[in-house]
């Protein structure tokens, strides 16, 4: 009988290579999903970069800036765009597009403290013919 006393302390070589093997079935989906990708890597790359690099016969000159891809506005420019903007916010606001009048509180406030139970009512097939024209 105390032969078998050290078994439930100490962990065996058959108990360790079980819980090895469990361990391994249970992290391997998640391991292997971290490894895939459902976008094609072709489609979002931008062409030059899709084709590789290609030889020119040269090496590229670092000392010379980069063509830009637009000029650049200058602040006469700026302040010119950003007077048209304002000039069509104005003309949008006096066309009606402004500030809306102020609800009336009191009847959003009644109509919140009654929506909720009248919905209920309508729910639950406890209606009321003021409310619903349909109710029976």
């Amino acid at each position: 009988m105390t032969i078998n006393v050290g078994g439930t302390y100490f962990l065996g070589v058959g108990s360790i290579c079980r819980i090895a093997v469990a361990a391994a079935m249970l992290c391997a989906p998640l391991l292997a999903s971290g490894c895939t990708s459902t976008s094609n890597a072709n489609s979002s790359a931008p062409t030059a970069l899709a084709e590789g690099p290609k030889d020119t016969g040269s090496y590229p000159n670092l000392n010379i800036r980069p063509q830009v891809a637009a000029k650049q506005l200058s602040k006469e420019e700026t302040a010119a765009k950003l007077g048209e903007l304002k000039a069509e916010q104005q003309a949008q606001l006096a066309k009606g597009g402004g500030a809306k009048p102020a609800p009336n509180t009191a009847a959003l406030n009644t109509l919140a403290r009654t929506h909720g139970g009248d919905t209920l009512k309508q729910i639950e097939g406890k209606c009321d013919p003021a409310l619903d024209p349909n109710c029976n």
